[in-house]
C-alpha cells in the first residue's frame, strides 16, 4: 500500500515536471514567433484570447502545448505543471501586473532596461521563464531598496517603515495595523503603492532618528510641491533621511538605482562574454546577481556618506530643545 502510494507520487512528481518542460518549451517557441507575453491570463479559458489581444499576439503559446500533448482533458498532471511554469514566468516577468502598469509606473522602464541588456538573442535562445528569472534577480532587490516596501516587516505585510496601511480600521489610533492583509500586498506589489506617511509620534516610533524638521520638510515635499509636471518629485531626506525622488508616487532611491544599474550591468556582461548564449542561463544569473548586490553596496555606503550631517546640524534647534523639557 506505502509502496503504491509512493509510486502514484513519483508519478504526479515526474508527470508535473515534465508539463513545467513542456512550458518552457512553448514559451520559449511563442518568444521566438515574436509573441512575447508572458501573463498566465492567457492560460484562463475564456480570458486567454481577450488577453492576448491586449497586445495583439497570436496564439503561438497554447499551440505549441497542445501539440506536446498538454490538456487538462488528457494530461491534467502536466496541465498543472506547465500552468505553474507560465505563473512563475507571469511573475518574474510582470506580464500581468505590466497590463496595469506599462505606461504609467517607473518600474516598466527598468523592465524595458531588463530586455535591453539580455538582449534579443538571448530572450530567444533562453525562453521566457529563464530571462524572467534573470530579471527578477535584478528587479527584486530594486524595488525592494526603492522603500516601497519593507522586506524584514513580513508581520505587517511588508509596510514601509514611516507608512500606514491603506486598509487600517477606520478611526483607529495605530494605522500600522490593517484588518486586510491580503488587500494591503496586492496594492504594494501588484499596484506599487506604498500608503500614505504616518503621523509624527507613530513614525517616529518607526523611525526613531526621526526629527519634527525632517517630518515637516518630507511631508511638504510629498503633498504640496508640484514637482516637474507633477510626474517627479525629490527629496534631499527622506523619513529615513536619505535622498528620494518619486515618479508618479513611487520611490526611488539612490541604492535602488545603482542595484539596478549593477544588475544590468553585470547580466549584459555574462551573456556577452558567454561562448554560447544558448547555455548562458547559470552564467548570467551569477553576473545579475552579483552585479546587483555590488551596487547595493554601493548604494548603501553613498547614503550613508549623504546622510551624514556635521556635529553642529545634529543639535535640536531652540525651540525644538524647549520641547524636550
Amino acid at each position: 500500500m506505502f509502496q503504491q502510494l509512493l509510486n502514484q507520487l513519483s508519478g504526479l512528481k515526474q508527470g508535473f515536471t515534465e508539463g513545467l518542460r513542456k512550458d518552457v518549451a512553448a514559451g520559449k517557441k511563442a518568444a521566438e514567433a515574436g509573441e512575447y507575453y508572458p501573463t498566465v491570463l492567457t492560460s484562463v479559458p475564456g480570458v486567454g484570447k481577450a488577453a492576448a489581444q491586449i497586445r495583439g499576439v497570436r496564439d503561438t503559446y497554447q499551440k505549441e502545448l497542445k501539440t506536446l500533448g498538454v490538456s487538462f482533458g488528457e494530461t491534467p498532471v502536466q496541465a498543472a505543471g506547465a500552468l505553474a511554469g507560465r505563473l512563475m514566468t507571469d511573475i518574474t516577468n510582470d506580464g500581468t501586473r505590466g497590463i496595469y502598469w506599462r505606461y504609467n509606473h517607473p518600474l516598466a522602464i527598468l523592465g524595458a532596461g531588463v530586455e535591453s541588456a539580455i538582449g534579443k538573442e538571448a530572450y530567444r535562445e533562453l525562453g521566457p521563464l529563464k530571462t524572467g528569472l534573470i530579471g527578477a534577480s535584478i528587479t527584486l532587490p530594486t524595488t525592494a531598496l526603492a522603500g516601497a516596501y519593507d522586506i524584514t516587516n513580513p508581520g505587517e505585510a511588508f509596510r514601509p517603515k514611516g507608512f500606514a496601511q491603506a486598509y487600517a480600521e477606520e478611526g483607529s489610533e495605530d494605522r500600522r495595523e490593517t484588518s486586510q492583509p491580503v488587500g494591503e500586498m496586492f496594492e504594494r506589489f501588484f499596484l506599487g503603492r506604498t500608503g500614505r506617511p504616518l503621523k509624527y509620534e507613530t513614525a517616529k516610533e518607526d523611525i526613531p532618528s526621526l526629527t519634527p524638521e525632517r517630518y515637516g520638510n518630507y511631508l511638504r515635499n510629498y503633498y504640496q510641491d508640484k514637482g516637474l509636471l507633477g510626474i517627479v518629485k525629490a527629496t534631499p531626506e527622506n523619513l529615513q533621511g536619505v535622498p528620494e525622488a518619486r515618479v508618479l508616487g513611487y520611490p526611488i532611491t539612490v541604492p535602488s538605482v545603482t542595484t539596478a544599474v549593477g544588475g544590468l550591468v553585470g547580466a549584459g556582461a555574462a551573456i556577452r562574454t558567454a561562448p554560447l548564449v544558448k547555455n548562458s542561463f547559470k552564467r548570467a544569473l551569477i553576473g545579475s546577481t552579483g552585479g546587483a548586490a555590488a551596487g547595493a553596496i554601493a548604494g548603501n555606503l553613498a547614503n550613508a556618506v549623504l546622510a551624514a550631517k556635521p556635529v553642529e546640524n545634529q543639535l535640536p534647534t531652540t525651540a525644538q530643545y524647549e520641547m524636550m523639557q
